[in-house]
């Protein structure tokens, strides 16, 4: 069966490079991309059309134009973002969500995926290998959305039997696109700032523990979640996904070794460090791994090498 992808939020540090990879499996003709502006990277044959999750009229003519069996919802505003804006994180997060849901019931969309977050956690949940199932009482308006989320997303597959697809992200880290917003971002801007700069001044403390992920993971896990056979998955409100757990001084730590002179400091009072102290540092993705054999590719060292090595090619 052929499959028609479209993208919703394309712009956005996960949905650049998942466009990318689902263009390579099914076809720059078969993925359709869409966000609020246009990209500056368009390429010529890719196929974009300026959106709002919000307009839902708009998003039901473009279904009905492209006929989807699969749409990624990737529109939301962050973590660190959503504390300045809470109002518009939650109009965002839960009526984009609500949109694209009855859309695909009334339209009868294939398959759907919506990314949740390690923000669903908060200051109750354990916070080494937080389990699938434990306390989540997120304490920003980016882990109250995504928790509500995902009892939407539950809610509509018993319901209605939609088959939604989610994986709770870690911190992403990717040398192609800048991060969004969250209060993980420090692990992108650290690589970058010690090419330009050879010094980074982390807003988290020195030993904040945190799980992060390098970009080709969470593509690699995206794509094969979809790819289960849906009676294989269990959670129908999102995965826990493991990446790699570090602190700031960690990620120094291993930079060094290829960049001997960068220099570290740390700032105080930054408002994204409640936030970090309230989620979790290491994460249990078991049912991943049993229900569709997720396993971790990229580690802390091979990770940072990969970086590096990329950003210098890439300002070469």
């Amino acid at each position: 069966m052929k499959e028609t992808v479209i993208i919703l939020g394309s712009n956005g540090q996960i949905g650049t490079e998942l466009a990318i990879a689902l263009r390579e499996k099914f076809g720059v003709e078969n993925v359709v991309t869409t966000d609020i502006r246009e990209p500056q990277n368009l390429g010529s044959h890719d196929i974009f059309h300026p959106i709002n999750v919000l307009d839902k009229e708009a998003l039901k003519a473009l279904f009905l134009t492209y006929k989807p069996t699969q749409v990624y919802l990737l529109a939301a505003m962050l973590s660190a973002t959503g504390e300045q804006y809470p109002q518009k994180a939650w109009d965002l997060n839960m009526n984009g969500l609500l949109n694209v849901l009855d859309l695909a019931v009334e339209l009868g969309i294939k398959k759907i995926f919506w990314p949740s977050s390690i923000a669903v956690f908060g200051p109750h949940s354990p916070k080494v290998n937080t389990p699938q199932y434990c306390v989540m009482d997120p304490n920003s308006i980016y882990g109250i959305s995504k928790l509500s989320g995902e009892r939407l997303c539950e809610y509509y597959h018993a319901k209605y039997g939609l088959d939604i697809r989610s994986i709770r992200y870690p911190g992403i880290i990717s040398w192609k696109t800048a991060p969004g917003g969250g209060t993980t971002d420090y692990a992108v801007h650290i690589f970058f700032e010690a090419l330009a700069k050879g010094a980074y001044q982390s807003f988290l403390s020195e030993n904040t523990a945190l799980p992060m992920m390098y970009m080709n993971d969470a593509v690699r896990a995206t794509l094969q979640l979809m790819d289960a056979p849906a009676e294989q998955l269990r959670i129908r409100s999102s995965y826990n996904l493991a990446g790699i757990s570090f602190t700031p001084a960690e990620i120094a730590e291993e930079i060094k070794k290829i960049l001997p002179n960068f220099d570290m400091s740390y700032a105080q009072g930054d408002p994204r460090q409640a936030i970090a102290d309230s989620w979790p540092q290491s994460i249990d993705d078991t049912y991943a791994q049993q229900d569709w054999d997720w396993s971790l590719h990229f580690d802390l060292p091979a990770m940072t090498k990969d970086m590096i090595e990329n950003l210098k090619n890439n300002n070469s």
